[in-house]
């Protein structure tokens, strides 16, 4: 009888411990995607914030391609984390 409680003991605490592990791949997985996103809003953000602010002389205002070149960054940081399967 003793033996059948522990056999019963160690199926109970594997069964727990797969659940534990189960559920910390999924916390792991929802925190990848929440810092993907937060990422990429961070970018669009200082993005918005730099060329939001109405001053003459800044060295992004004067290139050619600068406001380009945010967006091409932004949309590679999107891919990127796509391909990942991370958003």
């Amino acid at each position: 009888m003793a033996e059948r409680i522990v056999e019963f003991d160690d199926v109970i605490s594997s069964l727990v411990a797969a659940t534990l592990a189960r559920v910390n791949l999924q916390q792991d997985t929802d925190l990848r995607k929440i810092t993907a996103w937060a990422s990429v809003a961070a970018f669009v953000t200082a993005f918005a914030g730099i060329y939001g602010m109405n001053f003459q002389f800044m060295p992004e205002l004067g290139w050619r391609y600068g406001y380009l070149l945010w967006w091409i960054i932004a949309v590679s940081l999107f891919t990127l984390f796509r391909r990942k399967r991370w958003l």
